[in-house]
């Protein structure tokens, strides 16, 4: 069965000086600020993105791998990911880094580094940031 996970997101003003939040709808956890400053400065505790993006994709790589390697007989004990999303203004996302920290008993480095590559290519998210596609309602509130 699908699921349909909601984030809302509400700006004011323009780019530059404007500010806004995003709230995460389908869990409840919280609203986070957002502002461009923290998108292409400093974040000075508000969020962007490139933040929600590096938590999604830390968090689906970390599951993915470890069905995997369970899958492989080889369960991990931890899995602990760091996912650092680049952003450029002007250009935008440059890059996505995973670094990823496991213990896994029984396995070789060999091993683990194929694991991690497989997940790497084959979790949800990874497969998602390289063009899923994206549909759109627009509506004029006047």
């Amino acid at each position: 069965m699908a699921t349909v996970r909601t984030a809302e997101a509400h700006w004011e003003g323009a780019l530059l000086d404007g500010h806004g939040e995003v709230e995460l709808t389908s869990s409840g956890v919280g609203r986070f600020a957002v502002s461009w400053p923290a998108r292409a400065e400093a974040a000075n505790g508000k969020t962007s993105p490139e933040e929600l993006i590096a938590a999604a994709h830390s968090t689906c790589f970390s599951m993915a791998l470890s069905h995997g390697l369970a899958g492989g007989g080889t369960p991990p004990t931890s899995v602990d990911t760091t996912a650092s999303v680049t952003f450029q203004a002007g250009v935008g996302i440059t890059g996505i880094h995973l670094d990823v920290a496991a213990v896994v008993p029984g396995l070789t480095a060999e091993q683990f580094a194929a694991a991690a590559e497989n997940a790497k290519l084959n979790c949800p998210v990874s497969k998602a940031l390289t063009g899923a596609p994206i549909t759109l309602s627009a509506t004029l509130v006047e």
